[in-house]
Order: structure tokens, then sequence, then C-alpha cells
């Protein structure tokens, strides 16, 4: 299985090669050359557990021998703290909530970085060359990313945050780790900003070949893999007569949640639709009613992993959307790059639909949620009870805990939810370090902390 990028300037790559660099040198991102159908394999996948089947679906699309990838799978669900990995709650008939959020650091994001830290380790026990991982979050990247990547050897972490936009508990998660090998970066601005100047020093070829700069944000093909599987994994724990009208709801930011969804789809899962389910910060939710795609304010809010305007892995569906060609695809972002904006004539957003709730919304829908099904979610899950449609079979993926956003769920329904994970961190001291936003600065940080 070759690897190439949307931008078509770069050679096809091994699944190791694409995973080391996160981005390919033409500043495109990585996808398989050739999908396969997984159809066929549904059957055989039904009784797995959880780890057994990423490994199998890994085991379509990785280079790695087949002992090291089950062993590294196989660590990598081993500090979840249910059984089932991904459990799915029935809360009635039509309604389903898949959670994601047992994990170390109670986030979805834990799924697919638990494994990319074990890729990263692989791959430094196999070159013996250190690495130096770069990320930037919205709120749960940079925690799942910092836990996943902890005291491995040769390898330091550098994830770039915007100071005063996550909560409390997603900021301490990042900077109470203690770790020697773990970089909190906070800058003066937004998330898009955080990203923008990742993007910048990614294409500086030079220092990235220099320091062995790799990608830990959603942008590596890794990442997006492994979150295929638990969509897979819930289609499977259905009861058989509801799988043939599945409609996947997402709450969604930078889009590759729900992408890994469509290229499930795309290989054989028979999910009927994806609704993208945005807060205030409602890009996705504009795009999937208009066609247009048009950079807006980003407005903090009460689910702020979600607070994005440029959403990273939108390149990947633009680049199915015009055809798979990479000519195209690199016009339109080299538009959206100029004037912020894009837009498709005749669009038809296909299995997508789309919802929006403001905070208003997400403080009524989690007490619409606690009063109708004595369940508690979290502000980002919340988005996604919007609209439910009556006719098909919603299954909610439910992205974190709901204890790491305390003052909203007191807020809105009165209650202390609380967790010994987060509860262990009040008591540690913040270490995080202020940088501009910027490609020099960014690099110039790196160089005095590996030297």
């Amino acid at each position: 299985m070759k690897y190439i990028s949307t931008r078509g300037g770069s050679e096809p790559v091994s699944f190791s090669e694409a995973v080391a660099r996160g981005l390919a040198p033409d500043g495109g991102l990585y996808l398989p050359q050739i999908w396969p159908d997984i159809t066929p394999l549904l059957a055989k996948w039904e009784w797995l557990s959880y780890a057994d089947l990423c490994e199998e679906f890994f085991a379509l699309f990785c280079d790695l021998p087949r002992d090291v990838l089950s062993r590294i799978v196989k660590s990598a669900y081993s500090r979840f703290d249910s059984p089932q990995i991904a459990p799915m709650l029935e809360l009635d008939s039509r309604t389903y909530v898949l959670e994601l959020f047992h994990g170390p650091t109670l986030a979805f994001k834990d799924f697919a970085l638990q494994l990319l830290g074990g890729l990263y380790e692989e791959q430094i026990r196999r070159t013996g060359r250190p690495i130096t991982v770069l990320g930037a979050t919205s709120g749960d990247t940079g925690a799942a990313a910092i836990h996943g990547l902890i005291g491995r050897e040769g390898v330091n972490i550098f994830i770039l945050y915007p100071d005063g936009r996550v909560s409390p508990l997603q900021e301490r998660q990042m900077t109470c780790t203690g770790a020697a090998n773990v970089f909190p970066l906070a800058i003066n601005g937004t998330f898009d900003d955080a990203q923008s100047a990742l993007k910048d020093v990614f294409n500086d070829a030079a220092f990235k070949d220099r320091v062995g700069l790799s990608a830990v944000n959603s942008i590596n093909i890794a990442r997006i893999l492994a979150q295929c599987v638990y969509y897979i994994h819930a289609w499977l724990h259905l009861p058989v007569d509801k799988r043939d009208n599945v409609e996947f709801v997402v709450p969604t930011g930078n889009f590759g949640n729900v992408l890994a969804g469509w290229m499930a789809q795309r290989m054989g899962l028979p999910a009927k639709s994806f609704r993208v389910a945005t807060n205030q910060n409602d890009i996705l939710y504009r795009f999937f009613k208009t066609g247009r795609y048009e950079l807006g304010p980003v407005h903090p809010s009460h689910a702020p992993s979600m607070d994005i305007q440029v959403a990273s892995n939108f390149e990947r569906f633009i680049y199915f959307l015009l055809g798979e060609s990479a000519e195209k695809t690199r016009a339109v972002m080299e538009q959206f790059k100029k004037d912020g904006s894009f837009e498709f004539s005749g669009f038809d957003s296909g299995v997508f639909r789309a919802s929006r709730a403001d905070d208003a919304d997400i403080v009524r829908l989690i007490c619409e949620v606690k009063q109708k099904y004595d369940y508690v979610t979290d502000p980002h899950t919340a988005c996604a009870f919007a609209e439910l449609d009556p006719e098909r079979v919603s299954v909610i993926l439910s992205t974190a805990h709901p204890a790491k956003f305390p003052s909203v769920i007191r807020d809105a329904i009165g209650v202390d939810v609380t967790h010994s994970t987060l509860e262990a961190l009040k008591n540690c001291p913040i270490v995080k370090h202020s940088v501009k936003a910027e490609k020099s600065a960014i690099e110039s940080f790196i160089d005095s902390k590996l030297a």
C-alpha cells in the first residue's frame, strides 16, 4: 500500500514514511493510493474485540510485520477504563451514544494518539533516529498527544494551544505532566493561528529534516485510519435490523473525526448518512448548507475544541469532491489561502447534512438530554443532539467526558461531575511556555530545548 499527496507534488510513500512525515513535502495530506473493500470482511469482524478489530483493519494499510502491529495495537488499548474500549449505550430504540472518552485523557483523541505513540516508538527503534513531534490543539488533541508520547525514549513533543481558549482542565492535562520531554506552548491568538504557524514550520524542509519533525495533528493519516475503526465497531454492535438505516452524528471542528466515518463508508461500511454537528463557529455548517467555504471570526464557546474556522482535514474531502484531482485541489487551497473563501457551483452535500448549536443551545441540550434520558453529556456532544432525524437510527459520537467541562455542566443542570484523573491535576503546578504564533519563534524555541 502506497500513500499519495492530495496536491500531487510528492512521490508515493509507504505507510511508515507517511506516518513519520505527517504532512507531505508539497504541503498536501496523505491518502491511501488504493482503497480496500471491507464489505466481505464485516461478517468475519463481528465478534472481534476492539483491539483485534483495529489490528485486522490496520493490516490492510500497514507495512509493519504482523507481530509488531499486534503488539502496538494491544498496548495502545490497554489503558482504557472500559473493557469494551468504546461502549455503546442505547438511550432509546432510535438513539445510541458511542462513548469515546474512556482513554487516559477522557477524550476521543486517545483512540488515535495512543496508537500513534506506539508507531513513533517503533519508528525510533527501527531507524535509531529521535523525533520531534509538533502539534496544535484547540483542547483535547494536545493532552491526548502528550499522554500518548509521554516518557517515550527518543521523543520530544511540542504542543501549541491558544492561551485562555481551552478549558482549565484541558490546559492542566497538558501542563501538569512533569515530564521532561513535554513542552506546552501557549500562544496569544486562536487555534487557527496556531495551526497556520504549525504548517509554516512543516513547510520549512531544512528545519523539518534537521530536527526529525513529525505531525501529531489529525493531518497524520494514522490518526484518521485509527478513527475509522470505532465506526466499524459501532456498526457491528448495533442490532442487525437497525444497521441499514444509520446516521452517525459527529461533533465536528477539524473535520478529522467525521472524515474517518466517511472514509469507512467509502470502504464499504453501510452507513446511510453523517451529520456534521458544529457549535457557533459554524464554517462547516455553512459549507454543507450552501457550498461556500468562507472564513469568519472565531468566537470562544462552551465547546472550545470546536472553536475552529480552518478545518485542516477538509482538504482530504475536497480532493474527493473534485474527482481526486490533485491539480484542482491545489488550486482551491491556494485560492482559500489567498482569499479566505471558495465556492462550489452545483454543490451536492451527498451523505452529509449539518446542524449548528450556539452556547444557549448547548445549555438547553444538556438539560434536555439529562431530563429525557438521565444522561449527562459534555458541551461538544450536546451539539450532536440538535436536529436528530426521526427517520434514522442515530449513533451519536460522545467525544469527551463531561467532567472536563464542570462549570458548563453545573450551570446547565446544577450537578458537579468529577473524575479522579482530573481531580488529581488540580493541585499540580502548571508549566507552560509563552511563544508567538510565528514560524521563527517556534523554531527558535524548539532548537533551544533540543540543544
